[in-house]
Order: structure tokens, then C-alpha cells, then sequence
């Protein structure tokens, strides 16, 4: 069993345990032209960000230095597909100075042995270079079963996750037998979410407008309320945080809302049959901070 300690991530301050808002530099790509992002490049484009409430970015999949003229904090994200690729590509993030790296992690279709073997060598790369590294709960990948999730955990308690939860909301069709008795069973992991790629999917499509974010969206037409679900299972990632988070640690909210070309964001035709997302992605963006915010708020509170 690995005995090593994945930090969380820690500004050095002796502030209380927190939350920043990050956005996933995915989430700009294609918006549409009447988007609330202006489509600014460049230092305007980091400019705009801060003045927007966010204290950093996510670089996209293996991209690794800085863009030049960004004074925001920045993390990245990669694949890991075997136990041999972990060392270098850790180290190679934290060379360039990055606060954290959120992984996939295999393909899903591995044989336990070689799951460990590439777990046991991602968390001893995470040690050796200091650098946090989350594994995300992703669609194909070695997380994308719940239940072998939680086993993983039984053998590494120290593994930390980057949580995008609408794989687990749609591909598990969570409200499907009882939202509550799921959470129960999903405890090891909502305990151990230190950054979250934020996504609220349906229980049939994996990324859902959310309207103004304060009541029921148009959209959830079915039987369930995603946004309620996901603000549920977002103060409960938060919640499990704060139960071990000392001064100066902080929790990574970081939209990632996906264009067309992902088949993310869902598509509707206009009147001439052109076909347009159903939602500005940037704006969308900006909602899930306040939502996360307020989520925070209340993990807190309960924490008191």
C-alpha cells in the first residue's frame, strides 16, 4: 500500500482554507460571436480573465509553459496511458513552475496489476517532484467505474482526485436507483476531490446550460433537477476539503464547458437549418463560479 501524502494545493499564506476560481482555456474555444467573451488575445486576454473573477488558468492537454504575459496562476492537465510515462511527465509540469496537474489516467481497460502499477507510479511522481497531481474521474480512463474507484482507494487512501463529475452524473445515470444512496456509496471519492473540472451534465447529456444558475434550468424537463443535484454533490466535494484542509490551502474550481467539436455542447438549428449552441459557454462559465461560491459557503457552514 502507498504510504506517500498527495498535498493539497497551498498558497504559502496562513489564510483560512479556500476557493479559487480557474478556467480551463478549452472553455473559449468557438464560442460564437455575440459570446459575453470579447475574444481578446494575449495580455488583454489575461487582463479580462482577472477582471472577470478568476486567479488562474488551466493550460489545455500537454501544453506546458506559460503563456507569455500572464500574471495568473496556472496549472496544467496530460494523460498518463502507462506506469512508465508518469516520472517524466510529472517532472516535466513541475519544472515549469505550475501549481498542480490533473491526469487521465489509462483507458479503463486495464487489468488490476497494471492499474496499480500505473496509480503507485503517478503518486510517487507527485512526491518526488512536489507537485499535486489529481486524477480525474473521467470516461475512459481507469476511473470511470465507481465502484472500481472506491477499491483503487482501499489500496492508495492517499490518491486525490480532479472531480468531473458529469461522467459519474450521465455515465452512471446517478439519479438512477436514488441520488442519496449513491453519494453514500461515492463517499471515498467526493472526500478526496481537491479540484474540480466544472461540468453540470443531465442524466442523458453530459453538458447542460444552467440558466441564471438560481432555480431550476428550463432545460431540466425531466423527472430530476440536475442543477440541485450537481450543487449537492459539489458542497459535498467541498465539504470533504474542509475536513482536512490546513491554512493556506485552497480548492480549484475550474469550468471546462466544451465546444461542438468535443460533441459537448449540444447544437440546435435556427430557422435557415444553421446550427448554433444552445448556450453561451463563456457566460455559463462566470454562472459556475457563483454557484460554486455559494456551495462553498454552505460546506463551510456545515463544517462550523
Amino acid at each position: 500500500m502507498h504510504s506517500n501524502r498527495i498535498p493539497n494545493t497551498n498558497d504559502g499564506s496562513g489564510d483560512a482554507p479556500k476557493l479559487r476560481y480557474y478556467l480551463n482555456l478549452n472553455n473559449l474555444e468557438g464560442l460564437p460571436p455575440d459570446s459575453r467573451w470579447p475574444g481578446l488575445e494575449g495580455a488583454a486576454m489575461f487582463d479580462q480573465l482577472a477582471a472577470d473573477g478568476f486567479h488562474g488558468i488551466q493550460l489545455p492537454d500537454g501544453q506546458t509553459a506559460a503563456p507569455a504575459g500572464n500574471p495568473l496562476a496556472t496549472c496544467v492537465s496530460d494523460r498518463i496511458n502507462t506506469a512508465a510515462e508518469a516520472p517524466d511527465i510529472v517532472a516535466r509540469h513541475a519544472d515549469n513552475g505550475h501549481q498542480c496537474l490533473t491526469v487521465h489516467a489509462g483507458w479503463g481497460i486495464e487489468d488490476d496489476d497494471a492499474v496499480w502499477r500505473l496509480v503507485e507510479a503517478i503518486l510517487g511522481a507527485s512526491e518526488k517532484s512536489s507537485l499535486p497531481v489529481f486524477i480525474e474521474t473521467h470516461r475512459a480512463t481507469l476511473t470511470q467505474d465507481i465502484w472500481r474507484t472506491v477499491q483503487l482507494i482501499k489500496r492508495f487512501p492517499d490518491i486525490r482526485f480532479n472531480g468531473d463529475l458529469s461522467h459519474y452524473y450521465t455515465g452512471h445515470e446517478l439519479v438512477y436507483g436514488g441520488l442519496d444512496m449513491k453519494i453514500g456509496f461515492m463517499a471515498p471519492i467526493l472526500d478526496r476531490i481537491r479540484f474540480m473540472h466544472a461540468r453540470i451534465s443531465s442524466p442523458g447529456n453530459i453538458q447542460m446550460p444552467v440558466g441564471d444558475g438560481s432555480g431550476r434550468p428550463p432545460q431540466a424537463s425531466g423527472e430530476v433537477d440536475y442543477l440541485a443535484d450537481f450543487k449537492t454533490l459539489w458542497t459535498r466535494a467541498m465539504a470533504g476539503f474542509l475536513k482536512t484542509a490546513v491554512p493556506g490551502d485552497f480548492f480549484i474550481i475550474c469550468p471546462e464547458l466544451l465546444s461542438r467539436r468535443y460533441y459537448y455542447a449540444r447544437t440546435f438549428p435556427d430557422a435557415a437549418g444553421v446550427l448554433h449552441e444552445e448556450s453561451d459557454r463563456y457566460a455559463e462559465a462566470l454562472t459556475y463560479t457563483r454557484i460554486a461560491g455559494e456551495c462553498f459557503a454552505a460546506a463551510q457552514a456545515g463544517a462550523r
